[in-house]
């Protein structure tokens, strides 16, 4: 259909990329122009400062003063270009903030939607309940390291007045077994002979005279 209606192509659409750079191609341009000019200038100058006055010098005085007036024109319209140029880079710089502003703000929803999505499995409730449970085991293992730390020493009640009778009791146990046989006193004994033993182990002086 538009082939035969012979409809136009659509034509890229003018950005400020391309603004800048047909810009800067025409000041590119008038640069070289001015160029030329300020050659044609300096030749014009060196002429005008060895002759001396007449036609011909005023001739040559009015061609420099049409190549000036050209070049001022021209340096008019590289200034109103470079004003262009400035201004669309400031405009350009703008835009690419602005991008740069939308795409933090992009970042930003996404990352407040994850951050959503991600609390929202999460139940502070049961977060409490965890702490309280921890804080309950570390009371109570606190308390079976208090119980296991705890030393068996004699209770301060004990009376010593009844520990040193006890004592002296068994002083005088020692020294009426001793007249009595010279055994050693029974709380003394470390082993006691089993029930079916028949006799007892010989005494080191029954061994003693055995030996000798």
């Amino acid at each position: 259909m538009n082939r035969l209606f012979g409809s136009k192509p659509t034509a890229p659409k003018p950005t400020l990329d391309g603004a800048v750079t047909n810009l800067n191609t025409r000041i590119d341009a008038l640069g070289i122009k001015v160029k030329a000019l300020n050659g044609e200038l300096s030749t014009y100058q060196e002429k005008l400062s060895r002759m001396r006055e007449g036609p011909g010098k005023k001739a040559i005085k009015a061609k420099a003063l049409k190549v000036l007036q050209r070049r001022k024109a021209y340096e008019a319209e590289l200034e109103k270009l470079e004003s262009q140029v400035w201004n669309m880079e400031q405009a350009q710089s703008m835009q690419d903030n602005l991008k740069n502003v939308m795409t933090q703000v992009d970042a930003m929803k996404t990352t407040n939607k994850e951050l959503k999505r991600q609390y929202g499995k999460i139940d502070i409730d049961k977060i409490e309940r965890l702490q309280d449970e921890m804080a309950d085991l570390m009371d109570v293992g606190n308390e079976i390291q208090e119980s296991l730390s705890r030393g068996y020493d004699i209770p301060d009640d004990v009376d010593e007045t009844e520990l040193d009778a006890e004592l002296e009791a068994l002083g005088m146990e020692v020294e009426y077994e001793q007249e009595m046989g010279g055994a050693v006193p029974g709380f003394l004994q470390d082993e006691v002979v089993p029930e079916f033993v028949d006799e007892p182990p010989e005494s080191e002086d029954k061994i003693k005279q055995a030996a000798g």
